[in-house]
């Protein structure tokens, strides 16, 4: 009785090793997919969208077609149909 409490099995440790190797495995997975997603549209081309933004709500829509169409040139150049 006195041995089998004192002997531990290495079965968890090696099962605890083997999770974490598949939790780093499905990290860098899930990293490396990061780049071949889609961009979203709301995401994309940062800077003309505040510049025609702020142009709108100072201005007007009628009098930012200029900031309008640089954003739209942009997202063009991300691949966007607009």
């Amino acid at each position: 009785m006195g041995s089998a409490v004192s002997t531990q099995d290495p079965a968890p440790t090696t099962a605890l090793s083997e999770s974490q190797q598949n939790q780093e495995s499905t990290t860098a997975k899930t990293s490396a997919s990061d780049d071949t997603k889609p961009k979203k549209i709301c995401c994309a081309c940062p800077d003309t969208k505040k510049q025609r933004d702020e142009c709108i709500v100072e201005h007007g829509e009628a009098a930012c077609t200029k900031w309008i169409e640089a954003h739209r040139e942009c997202l063009r150049a991300e691949g966007f149909n607009v």
